[in-house]
Order: C-alpha cells, then structure tokens, then sequence
C-alpha cells in the first residue's frame, strides 16, 4: 500500500500484475528478471516457476540512528525472508545474518529523501557495511544518483542499477548488466565481484509524474468512488515538481555534508557509468 498519509487506506504503490511485469521486461531485452518489492515476496513468488528469474526484496530496516534505509537483498527463499523480516529493525543483526547467510544486497538510494530523515552516522554505516551500492535509480534525480557512484567508489563497494518501477511504463528504464554471464550464478557472482554495469537513465519530473498519473488511473478504476477524487489529478504536476526539487535540495544538503566528512569535497570522481546503447541487461 502507499505510505503517504490519506492515500495509505486506499491506494497501492503499485498496481501491475507479477506476469505482465515478467513478460514486459524479457520484451524488453532482460536476460533475467527480479522483482523487490517492498517488504514482501508475494508477487516474486508467483514466478518463481521461471528459470531466468529470481527472488529479491527490498528490505525497509531501521538504523542505530533510528533513521530508516531500504536495503535490496538478491536470490533469497521463503525462509530467509521470515529471518530477514525479524531483523529489520536493526541494521547490525540484519547484516550480520545476510552476511552469515552469504546473501548479496545492497544500499538503495542513498541520497534520496523517500526514506526520510538523515544523520552523519547513517553515512558511516552506508560507507562500509553494505557490498553494493545502487547507484543509478529510475526514479531518483541525477545528483542523488552521481553521489551514490562517489559512495559505491569511496567504500570500494559493487554497483548496482534498478528501475524503482511502479508501472509498466517505467520497466527497465535502468537495468544492471555483467558480461559474460551465462545464467543467474554467474550473474550474481559477477555483481558480488564488482563487475556489474549500470545501463539506463536517471529519473526526471515526466517519468515520475507519468507514473503517478497511470497509478491514480489505476486506483479509479479499482475503486469507482475514487472517481470522486479526479479533480485532485490536476494537481498531480504540481506536486511532483516539488517533490523533485525536494529530492535534489536533499542531495545537495547531505552530499556536501558526507564529501566534507569523507574529504572529498575537491577530488573528482575517477568512476564513470555511462548507457551503452543497444547493450541487453540482465
């Protein structure tokens, strides 16, 4: 469900079928497919069944800090979803166990406000306890994005790219590719080796308000009283904008405080991620 207050009870964040979403993104040129949704590994489930498709989630944990961080855990089971789900309110035991359990994961966006509140500390626990680092988001903005790579190549962490999609339109819009890999092993191996490229482009003010517009589309048509809400779909760009301004305003705010801290503040970044065009991900 959405966590926006007033939207909470009666929308989801999402509202695209596990199915179409599998069978979208191998159109689309995947050689793989995960699906992390929040907290949860219903719609993962359900294509299980699949051979070029795996398990993930992202895991909403709570920081010593206090501060919440999404964290994306890969190729997990049932089991050590029930573990994971006991453990995230606390970083170190949640680490601790993903690292006993050999699991990969990752932080995600980590300059970006959608998990609230931020403290220097967090940045401590972000620059080394984590082996991957999401360094491109579908739906963050590219400062946000650009101190995510200076983080991943600060804690000498792997790379990693997602799309953050909550409707079709936005499906593959950055995916994680390593080459040379044959099948999902060597995938996920070839991430945990660092050898992962990023693919795809960072999130702007249309991609975002299109997706609002297509998940309140979506809402009205799953509940008809919702209708009694459209004239509020007018005042969907407006809020959108300020909700990317905000974002940028965020990163600006802690980047600068985090390159201070880490003395990076002058000292380019030697790291580049660029899009290949016509390269498939997987």
């Amino acid at each position: 469900m959405c966590t926006l207050p007033l939207l909470k009870t009666i929308c989801r964040e999402c509202y695209s079928e596990p199915e179409t979403v599998y069978y979208t993104l191998r159109r689309a040129g995947m050689d793989l497919v995960t699906v992390s949704d929040h907290d949860s590994i219903d719609a993962a489930e359900s294509l299980a069944r699949y051979e070029d498709f795996f398990v993930s989630e992202e895991v909403t944990c709570r920081m010593p800090s206090g501060n919440e961080l999404h964290v994306a855990v890969y190729d997990l089971s049932e089991q050590q979803h029930v573990q994971i789900q006991r453990r995230r309110n606390d970083l170190p035991r949640l680490v601790a166990y993903l690292n006993e359990e050999r699991l990969f994961y990752g932080v995600n966006h980590a300059f970006s406000a959608l998990t609230g509140r931020r403290a220097l500390q967090d940045f401590h626990w972000m620059d080394g306890a984590f082996p991957g680092v999401e360094v491109r988001n579908g739906h963050v903005p590219e400062r946000g994005n650009l101190l995510a790579e200076r983080l991943a190549e600060s804690s000498g962490s792997a790379t990693l790219g997602g799309s953050d999609a909550h409707t079709l339109l936005s499906l593959g819009s950055v995916c994680t590719r390593v080459p040379g890999a044959r099948d999902k092993a060597e995938f996920l191996e070839g991430l945990r080796r660092g050898r992962g490229q990023v693919l795809g482009r960072s999130g702007n003010f249309w991609r975002l308000t299109c997706d609002v517009l297509e998940i309140s589309a979506a809402l009205m048509e799953e509940k008809p009283l919702a209708r009694l809400l459209a004239p509020l779909v007018l005042a969907v760009p407006m809020v959108t904008l300020l909700n990317y301004v905000m974002e940028d305003v965020f990163a600006r705010r802690w980047g600068s405080r985090w390159e201070r801290w880490q003395g990076l503040e002058k000292r380019p970044s030697s790291r580049g991620i660029r899009t290949v065009a016509g390269e498939a991900g997987a």
